[in-house]
């Protein structure tokens, strides 16, 4: 009677029992009127053929949640195929969230999800060239799509049509590979994160009027992508980009943009920093986040010749928060850009500079650093009401 199982085979050795007789044996020996959830583990290919009948059952069964991870040594030589009968993605309507993991999918041409709210598809590629997310036509209540990519899978062209949804995550870990790319007409679409598209065709945003909030990082060496231009619907952005490497949107301005986090970890990241001041007349929080202990050259600030030349008008009425981590204080160019914030934001009610740990018994680092947060804290505020704070960071390994 319990309303969640989880099958975990990883290590399985049983001589007695074989992992389909053993979840077989289950799933029908289960009486609950409804199964809530259903996660399967498994790393022998001979046993992952079974999963039709595996989710046939589940699905006599009223299953809400299935979790499929079914990776073996087979899957990174293309053996990994796992076969969806066609009934089984027609006769669900109780399916609200779908997570599979390390699979070959071979999938009927029409998928019928009715409920099917959540999607998630880590490192899943399809046999035939039809992706599925163009049958997705066939989820009409599909809000939430999760698609994890990783190094080697064949690069298509994955197209997002789907009405109804309202959060999109494309992550690629390491680099695009072949002709393809994205295109995303979600005309519902609230949240978009994009993560480490490199070197790919395209990434082209056709339909998403309706977005509040955006995470792009780590993108870089596609021939055609209008991401930055898509996003001036945008209320909440978070940046961890080069404006070497985006199209920045030519006679548009953010005009919605509440809140701005920006990485200083990118080449040129300030002429970033630059335009968006600039372009958000209504910006209300400024969060820069620096990712690396280290300088590296390529982000040094020329920031004298490169700051705007006009108060922007975010500085002058919105600004009301500002907040930097791990602010690098050794470097003269990153105090010109606190500095900067502070001597023109006039409606600044509270600034937080936070940096990275010094051990106590480094008493000459701890008195370096006293001293130049003392000269960033004499520096001439617009706002006479502006709280600084100054804080210490707990060191961590981030990478952007």
């Amino acid at each position: 009677m319990v309303p969640k199982l989880e099958f975990d085979f990883e290590d399985h050795k049983s001589e007695h029992y074989t992992v389909s007789e053993i979840v077989c044996r289950s799933l029908l020996s289960h009486k609950a009127p409804v199964l809530e959830s259903l996660s399967l583990i498994v790393r022998d290919k001979s046993e992952a053929l079974d999963v039709g009948i595996w989710v046939g059952i589940a699905f006599s069964r009223h299953v809400r949640e299935l979790v499929l991870d079914l990776w073996y040594e087979s899957c990174d030589e293309g053996g990994g195929l796992v076969k969806f009968p066609s009934v089984l993605c027609s006769c669900s309507n109780t399916l609200e969230v779908l997570k599979l993991e390390w699979s070959i999918l071979d999938l009927p041409s029409w998928v019928c999800f009715k409920s099917l709210r959540e999607l998630h598809l880590y490192y899943v590629e399809f046999k035939d060239d039809e992706s599925v997310f163009n049958r997705s036509c066939g989820c009409p209540s599909l809000q939430d799509l999760v698609v994890r990519q990783s190094f080697g899978m064949a690069m298509e062209t994955y197209t997002f049509a789907v009405p109804s949804l309202q959060r999109l995550t494309i992550v690629d870990e390491f680099q695009g590979q072949g002709e393809g790319g994205y295109v995303i007409n979600a005309p519902s679409l609230k949240y978009l994160n994009i993560k480490g598209l490199d070197w790919i065709k395209f990434c082209l945003i056709e339909n998403a009027p309706e977005l509040v909030e955006a995470e792009i990082s780590t993108v870089s060496g596609i021939e055609n992508e209008n991401i930055l231009v898509s996003l001036i619907s945008a209320k909440r952005l978070s940046l961890c980009i080069s404006p070497l490497e985006v199209k920045y949107p030519t006679g548009n301005i953010f005009c919605h943009l509440l809140s701005l986090e920006l990485s200083t970890n990118k080449s040129e990241w300030w002429n970033l920093l630059t335009l968006m001041l600039d372009g958000s007349p209504q910006l209300q929080i400024l969060k820069l986040i620096g990712l690396r202990y280290s300088i590296d050259k390529d982000c040094l600030v020329d920031w004298k010749s490169n700051q705007p030349k006009c108060v922007p008008e975010c500085l002058l009425f919105h600004l009301e928060t500002f907040v930097w981590t791990k602010y690098e204080w050794q470097r003269e160019d990153a105090k010109e850009v606190a500095a900067y914030i502070l001597k023109n934001a006039r409606r600044l009610k509270k600034a937080t500079i936070s940096t990275l740990e010094i051990e106590s018994k480094e008493l000459e680092e701890l008195e370096k650093r006293r001293e130049m947060l003392n000269e960033l804290a004499s520096e001439v505020k617009a706002s006479i009401s502006c709280q600084l704070v100054f804080e210490a960071d707990t060191y961590s390994d981030e990478s952007g």
